[in-house]
């Protein structure tokens, strides 16, 4: 499973861990990705979806409805 968020976008970030010694090894930074599963009243169906931690508090904020919306117009399939 891809480490991106459906409807925020946020993706992996990269850096580096610096050890006790100071050296430098590069790792990665995901976000915090859950898959969520919704009723969309409008299609009577169910939809899952891979939401960060922050994707799912904005799907409760703005409602699941518009949260299709954003994800659709942003060009990715629900």
């Amino acid at each position: 499973m891809s480490a991106h968020c459906q409807l925020t976008g946020r993706k992996p970030g990269f850096g580096r861990t610096i050890s006790h010694s100071h050296r430098r090894t590069p790792r990665r930074f995901d976000p915090n990705i859950q898959r969520k599963r919704y009723w969309l009243p409008s299609e009577g169906r169910h939809v899952r979806l891979r939401l960060s931690a922050k994707g799912v508090k904005t799907v409760d904020l703005i409602g699941i409805e518009a949260a299709v919306a954003r994800i659709r117009a942003r060009g990715e399939k629900v």
